[in-house]
């Protein structure tokens, strides 16, 4: 039987910074393994997110969450490079821009309070200054929004996926090409994992950090965690138009859009009625058809006369009790770490939340950012 200090169950961006931080704490040095049931990550849910980081939240934990990502992608060739090979991973820090109507211009202010307090340097700007900054924009029924340039924009999430992964093996991760089907209890311990191949692998240590499957992994241990898997939908189409200096754009809608290359991509949350658990990839555009190609042609007058282009669909490992994400030691356990339910900031809080679950098993507590809450 195969024995590893550390298991940790899924390989994506969250898996693999785990790995990576772990892997190269001074005070740590037990093995390391990754169990990935897909290592072409064809299906996963990091490269087929939008890669946006940001720092406009309402939490004072995901607003330095943030800001670590945001700090942590722009010097990653400094963490992340293996010998003579850089990290490959960019940050396009155009911003993120927040639009409210009269109805949530309240809420953005409160929200730019408690940003500021953390070191953030948003902005609020009215509707001229709106008009000034964004020319291409509508604001005739806009009361304000907000606005990031520093430490906001986006990345590759398939490059800081590879790039992390690339240098947690040479630092001696072993990734193992299999499903996890069952774990090990013994009191307060998971001792083992048990994989599809009927391998047992004895384990010191269990994290779950397996995204849209964290669910099941937890039901294995006996804990129910309100995670489920919806499907998201990205839309990409062209403009005829140029746009100069165009953020991560944020409607009152929901309707998001932004940049990616010459074209630009776009997508909304559906309503909570229309949001039901799938694991499929088929896509529906009816919400690009009904809500957003009007919305966008409301807010940019360019938008008018788009052409959609292509789509994909992928997966939030989404918490329906409130949206963050469940970090920390499993109820009932000592050597269980949970990191679930990103509900689409999986890629941005990644660096944090590995730095994280590296304290967790190395020390026994937080010591870079507390978040117990």
């Amino acid at each position: 039987m195969q024995s590893f200090d550390v298991v940790i169950i899924g390989g994506g961006v969250v898996g693999s910074s785990a790995a990576y931080f772990l892997s190269a704490q001074p005070d740590f040095n037990g093995t390391i393994a990754v169990i990935e049931k897909d290592p072409t990550y064809a299906e996963a849910a990091t490269p087929r997110s939008a890669g946006g980081v940001r720092l406009q939240f309402s939490t004072a934990e995901n607003v330095l969450m943030g800001a670590f990502g945001a700090n942590f992608i722009k010097s990653a060739d400094e963490h992340l490079r293996v010998g003579n090979e850089g990290a490959g991973v960019e940050f396009r820090e155009n911003g993120y821009l927040f639009l409210a109507t009269g109805a949530g211009l309240k809420t953005l202010l409160n929200n730019q309070r408690l940003q500021h307090e953390l070191g953030a340097a948003t902005e609020l700007l009215n509707p001229r200054e709106l008009q000034d900054t964004f020319p291409w924009l509508n604001t005739t029924d806009l009361a304000g929004g907000s606005f990031g340039p520093v430490n906001e924009g986006w990345t590759d999430p398939y490059s800081l996926l590879q790039a992390f992964k690339r240098k947690a093996r040479s630092q001696g991760v072993t990734y193992l090409n299999n499903t996890v089907t069952n774990l090990t209890r013994e009191g307060s311990r998971i001792t083992a994992v048990t994989l599809a191949s009927g391998e047992t692998i004895a384990c010191g240590c269990a994290i779950n950090t397996a995204g849209c499957q964290g669910r099941n992994i937890a039901a294995m241990a006996g804990i129910d965690i309100p995670v489920h898997s919806r499907k998201r939908f990205i839309y990409v189409f062209d403009c005829s138009d140029e746009l100069e200096k165009v953020p991560l754009v944020i409607d009152p809608s929901g309707v998001w859009f932004r940049p990616e290359g010459a074209q630009f991509i776009c997508g909304v949350s559906p309503e909570e009625h229309d949001d039901p658990d799938s694991f499929d990839f088929e896509l529906d555009y009816r919400l690009f058809e009904e809500l957003i190609w009007p919305t966008l042609a409301h807010r940019v007058p360019a938008f008018e006369a788009i052409k959609l282009v292509r789509a994909w669909a992928g997966h939030y490992d989404y918490n329906v009790f409130d949206q963050n994400v469940i970090v920390g030691p499993a109820p009932g356990y000592d050597n269980f770490l949970l990191a679930n339910g990103f509900s689409g900031h999986g890629l941005q809080q990644s660096p944090a939340i590995g730095r994280a679950l590296s304290e967790l098993i190395t020390f026994g507590q937080y010591r870079s950012l507390d978040l117990r809450r």
